[in-house]
């Protein structure tokens, strides 16, 4: 299980977190690892003892997507929003709104993915309404659900090169 020495988290404005992380995968599938339903639900889980239970993606312009995650002590966390940009293979921009409105409102969330040599950088930037909220979601656990979920993308990545 990799760790969160792995993702790399900074704070590019007063309400932007910035998170880094390579892949050794092509970026073709990190990009497809983003937004096909059966792909998210083995890898988008947040911490241990959580999963994602519910996923719907609309994965075009305009579209939607809802991912519901269930945590170990019965705790449910609902999230959705709106695909705003999509340019495959290398950048998606989507709103995203938790249930529980955590952060302040709508949150944008920019994933851009850039291939060196069959591996892949993937920067997601997320956009905060605040500074309040960026620094509460900094306080969530977001570190450690986001790199133990890259974590587990790692570990698909691996999984599929040893079946080719």
């Amino acid at each position: 299980m990799m760790t969160t020495a792995d993702l790399s988290v900074s704070t590019p404005s007063d309400r932007e977190v910035l998170m880094t992380r390579l892949f050794n995968a092509p970026r073709e599938l990190v990009f497809e690892a983003m937004n096909r339903p059966e792909l998210l639900k083995r890898w988008l889980s947040g911490p241990p003892g959580w999963s994602l239970q519910h996923c719907e993606v609309d994965f075009r312009v305009g579209g939607s997507f809802r991912h519901v995650w269930h945590g170990p002590d019965g705790t449910v966390m609902g999230m959705g929003g709106i695909y705003r940009e999509i340019a495959r293979p290398e950048r998606i921009v989507r709103t995203e709104l938790f249930d529980q409105d955590w952060t302040g409102g709508e949150a944008i969330a920019t994933l851009v993915l850039t291939e060196q040599a069959g591996k892949t950088e993937l920067a997601l930037t997320v956009l905060y309404s605040s500074r309040e909220a960026r620094d509460g979601a900094l306080r969530s656990g977001m570190k450690e659900g986001v790199a133990a979920s890259y974590g587990k993308l790692d570990t698909l990545f691996a999984e599929r090169r040893q079946a080719a």
